[in-house]
């Protein structure tokens, strides 16, 4: 069916370049990349397999295309639209608009092997920025408060290429971390204290998504194994870590969603912790950070071969600590494997 896209993650997905301006038509035999003047050498150079038409008002254009093409219905994403533009569109055609949620995702919830490759390498550049930001903290890391950490985080995972980044970091310490999406404020770092820091940067436009809890002692480690002093600390990160393992361990190709989440959820619940993990166990990764599918209790979604997504499970204590493991997985041979490794 005939579908349109503004999104741009979609249009870079659909003919391969975007731009903040543009609206992607596809008619069946004939595509139209419709954007301003501003654009129109890079997308005349990029553009694949769709006609660039170059205008001042672009909805009024996609109009009369649609008008032009005689079809009768066209498939639509409507959080790709604001109200105005989109009523532009609804009154100056003749055709059924039939809205599909997450349009966009949805195709491309599977991924190539050519996305997988991009993914590998943005995750395996994050994970080498880890180590990297790990071995600064361990070296003159003490004294420093979370805003200064995060300045830190934002120039390795940008490195000396200015790489973009897939979101903001989340660098957080001690109780502070107990905040999901922690804003990094003037609490200093001091040896022993709890050190969470959740990054990705992006490799051709593909996203990478990594989280590690760790102990800032004489040393510090991204690996998996940490040792805190308090022994509720200790008890939670290690159920966190079991969560994480088992739910990378034991996810399967076919298996819903749902069962997924429950994998590491399950752990978390039987050792106590469970009202304390307060959100979904993972997300869809790739050209944006957060996309299909979603690994959560309530998803029906079948987990297919090729899908990307994130295994997260945490434990979040107010006032005391934060902690949360996060790997990017792929799923290959019908079971998971970690990206970037």
């Amino acid at each position: 069916m005939p579908r349109i896209h503004r999104d741009e993650s979609a249009l870079y997905y659909a003919c391969g370049y975007s731009c903040d301006n543009a609206i992607y038509l596809d008619l069946g035999v004939e595509k139209y990349f419709i954007t301003d003047g501003r654009y129109t050498v890079d997308a005349g150079e990029h553009v694949e397999d769709a006609e660039v038409i170059t205008v001042r008002d672009l909805p009024k254009e996609a109009a009369r295309r649609i008008r032009k093409s005689g079809i009768k219905k066209i498939i639509y994403d409507p959080k790709e639209w604001d109200v105005h533009t989109f009523r532009r569109l609804r009154d100056k055609t003749r055709v059924t608009w039939k809205p599909r949620l997450l349009l966009g995702q949805k195709q491309r919830i599977v991924k190539r092997p050519d996305e997988i490759e991009l993914l590998d390498t943005a995750a395996r550049l994050g994970a080498e920025a880890f180590d990297e930001f790990g071995a600064l903290v361990e070296v003159a890391g003490i004294g420093l408060n979370e805003r200064k950490l995060y300045q830190t985080a934002v120039a390795v995972m940008e490195g000396d290429e200015g790489r973009p980044l897939s979101f903001d970091p989340i660098v957080a310490l001690n109780a502070n971390a107990a905040r999901p999406h922690a804003h990094p404020d003037t609490t200093r770092l001091q040896k022993g204290d709890l050190l969470l820091i959740d990054a990705g940067l992006k490799y051709e436009r593909y996203c990478s998504d990594r989280t590690r809890t760790v102990r800032v002692g004489k040393t510090v480690s991204m690996g998996y194994k940490q040792r805190f002093k308090k022994r509720k600390l200790q008890r939670a990160y290690d159920t966190v870590r079991k969560a994480h393992d088992r739910a990378i361990a034991k996810a399967r190709t076919g298996m819903r969603a749902a069962k997924v989440d429950a994998l590491a959820r399950d752990v978390i619940d039987k050792a106590g912790f469970g009202k304390y993990f307060v959100h979904s166990t993972g997300h869809g990764v790739g050209l944006d950070i957060h996309e299909l599918p979603v690994i959560s209790s309530r998803s029906r979604t079948r987990i297919e071969e090729g899908m990307v997504f994130t295994i997260e499970p945490g434990i979040y204590i107010p006032g005391e600590f934060g902690i949360r493991i996060e790997d990017t997985v792929v799923m290959e041979a019908a079971r998971a494997r970690v990206l970037g490794l």
